[in-house]
């Protein structure tokens, strides 16, 4: 009975069958070499997996990290993706300091009148850089697209349903709407 339960005992534990089969190595002597054969080929394919292994983590914390760097570089890029639209709208607003400044030393409107027309030119020219455009309305026929209308008006001046005046510019940014054109319409007399 106690025999029994020693081969019991062996089969589950897993060293005390690696060790019953050393022992059965040992006793069979012929069977030696190919076992140690084996036995090195084990230890190579161990050495293997743990070198496949350890390049696979090496490579997925690569990745990690540069999936990291790539959300921050892109973090960074958003943050200041406005900064040149910026730097071009500086010169203006030193120009119009210049013309408030002129203004309160000179009693000429001509002058200070032309030096804001060439500032509201320079910043549209900024703006236009970037693809932001005003909308030509007058004249046009209306579009509510387009076209925020305030009031009609009878007129000669231009054509039924078309803009008479502009209240308030509108501006296309690229081929999206940024803000619609406050118009009065035309209407018939």
């Amino acid at each position: 009975m106690a025999e029994k339960e020693e081969i019991v005992d062996r089969a589950l534990d897993p060293d005390a069958q690696a060790a019953a089969q050393v022992e059965v190595a040992v006793e069979e002597g012929a069977g030696e070499k190919s076992e140690s054969a084996e036995i090195d080929e084990l230890a190579k394919a161990r050495a293997e997996t743990a070198e496949v292994t350890d390049k696979l983590l090496r490579l997925a914390a690569e990745f990690e990290n540069y999936k990291k760097r790539m959300e921050r570089e892109r973090a960074i890029s958003l943050k200041y993706a406005e900064e040149q639209v910026f730097k071009e709208l500086l010169p203006s607003i030193d120009n119009l300091e210049r013309a408030i400044e002129q203004g309160r030393k000179t009693d000429k409107a001509g002058d200070l009148l032309a030096g804001v027309e060439l500032t509201y030119k320079g910043l549209l020219a900024a703006l236009e850089k970037f693809e932001l455009v005003p909308l030509q309305c007058i004249g046009a026929p209306f579009d509510p697209n387009i076209h925020e209308a305030l009031a009609m008006e009878a007129s000669g001046e231009v054509d039924a349903n078309c803009v008479l005046r502009e209240f308030e510019k509108g501006y296309m940014y690229k081929d999206r709407l940024i803000r619609p054109a406050k118009v009065v319409v035309a209407k018939k007399n």
